[in-house]
């Protein structure tokens, strides 16, 4: 308990020095995005409703600062109802009525702090400590995580509860019982309602629960767990519907291609580049601003290996590793998918990697797979991710004319980035390069761990007998 606090002060402590920040360069407090789901706060809290029809009347988004807003739905039943939905606007409100946006950045950090001691927890269903608690404590203090903490969107909270419902998740595999089968499901059902692009991996979470549970032969737990998500979900849509007009809530959004963007599957396909956009581009990739989680992969490669070798074999407990790491991999994997394909950019008014953050707790675990394989280098990418940190916090409270939506001004590697290419619409020279690179770098390390096998089975079939 004393160390989880201890983390949770630290993290609580680093996110709190990014209150008042400008969002912008241009000195506004809060980009567009997060001026809108304050307007929808605010009706909550004056009108209690989200109707917000009378704060447009009343110019409600002057106490917000900034240029004009306007709408961003259309009148959906007579009313306007912004695609932000009602879930995140709610989890804010109470910090509004009491404190005002100030209260509001500071109650969302500690709940993306909390994320983050649930992180070490699920970590060590992978390696032991010191690992699993390192490697939570520099994913929570990477730069992506600090931008975004303060920030009022859903995804870094979103990680928190997702990260809630994994090692709940993982309690009820290791020791099912009703109540970890209830929080799993509790947390399963806020999910969508702070965001829709949390879906998928809320999806993710319910199968795996329900696959334990019925592994288990737990009935009346897997019942109870089942009703919580169904009637989520179905209270979901069918509020949602009759509000929004739509199965989201960017059902009514103004937007070409409405939430996602697009107007075709051919026009989502085509988006297939971010795969790597998301890790390397320039202004938004992954490892450009937190170079730790190049240890994810690693745990990914760790993972891989375990499985063609089948250590469990040889080591039992090894199976739960391998049940582990690939269900913290499949819940990564599918929001990279969501971030891919369904949103309509990869670039905008927000902290890098936005809609990569709900699994960077999650992913904290396979890093620290990784970082556990190799300590140095490890150490040498934790030193570069938290010098980003730093270098983020302090220029922009020295006041370099920098914001944190997105970051901007001389951070954090002075020019270094600028070999990256920028991902858009098309496939540029920069890109090509990259995409290449890529491709032949997996190739050649298929190739390397095929020869490897090989080589490994040719040895043990000259041994007198074959190992199982």
């Amino acid at each position: 308990m004393r160390r989880a606090l201890g983390i949770w002060l630290v993290l609580f402590a680093v996110y709190a020095t990014t209150v008042g920040l400008d969002a912008s360069p241009a000195g506004e407090r809060w980009s567009p995005r997060e001026a809108h789901v304050l307007l929808t706060a605010k009706s909550i809290v004056d009108d209690h409703g989200v109707d917000l029809r009378d704060e447009y009347e009343a110019r409600a988004w002057t106490a917000f600062g900034g240029p004009p807003l306007r709408p961003t739905a259309g009148l959906v039943s007579g009313r306007l109802l912004e695609p932000q939905g009602i879930g995140f606007p709610l989890l804010v409100a109470p910090a509004y009525a009491l404190g005002g946006p100030t209260l509001v950045q500071l109650w969302l950090a500690a709940l993306v702090a909390v994320g983050f001691v649930l992180a070490a927890a699920i970590g060590r269903y992978v390696v032991p400590d010191p690992w699993a608690t390192r490697a939570a404590v520099v994913a929570g203090l990477s730069p992506p995580v600090v931008a975004a903490a303060t920030r009022i969107s859903p995804e870094a909270v979103g990680g928190t509860v997702l990260a809630a419902a994994a090692l709940a998740a993982f309690k009820v595999r290791e020791r099912p019982g009703r109540r970890a089968a209830l929080a799993c499901a509790s947390a399963i059902a806020v999910l969508p309602w702070l965001a829709a692009s949390l879906i998928p991996v809320a999806a993710g979470c319910a199968a795996a629960l329900a696959r334990w549970l019925r592994r288990r032969r737990r009935a009346f737990a897997a019942l109870v767990a089942i009703e919580v998500v169904l009637f989520s979900g179905v209270l979901y849509v069918t509020l949602v519907d009759r509000l929004y007009g739509g199965l989201t809530p960017y059902a009514a959004s103004l937007a070409p291609g409405g939430g996602i963007g697009a107007s075709s599957l051919g026009e989502v396909l085509e988006r297939w580049p971010r795969l790597v956009g998301w890790w390397l581009d320039r202004d938004d990739g992954m490892l450009r601003w937190a170079p730790f989680a190049a240890l994810g992969f690693v745990g990914l490669w760790l993972l891989w290996r375990s499985r063609r070798d089948r250590l469990a074999v040889a080591v039992p407990d090894q199976v739960h590793v391998e049940v582990a790491a690939g269900f913290l991999a499949a819940l990564c994997a599918t929001q990279l998918a969501v971030a891919t394909f369904l949103a309509p950019t990869l670039h905008g008014d927000w902290a890098p990697t936005r809609l990569l953050l709900p699994v960077v707790p999650v992913g904290a675990a396979l890093a620290a797979w990784g970082l556990r394989h190799a300590p140095r280098a490890g150490a040498a990418l934790a030193a570069l991710t938290l010098a980003g940190t730093a270098w983020l916090v302090v220029g922009l409270r020295l006041g370099d004319g920098g914001g944190l939506q997105p970051p901007t001004g001389p951070i954090p590697w002075g020019g270094v980035q600028d070999v990256l290419p920028r991902f858009g619409a098309t496939i540029g020279t920069g890109e090509a390069i990259v995409l290449a690179a890529v491709a032949v770098g997996l190739v050649g390390l298929a190739l390397r761990e095929r020869r490897l096998w090989h080589a490994a089975r040719a040895g043990t079939s000259r041994l007198p007998f074959r190992a199982p």
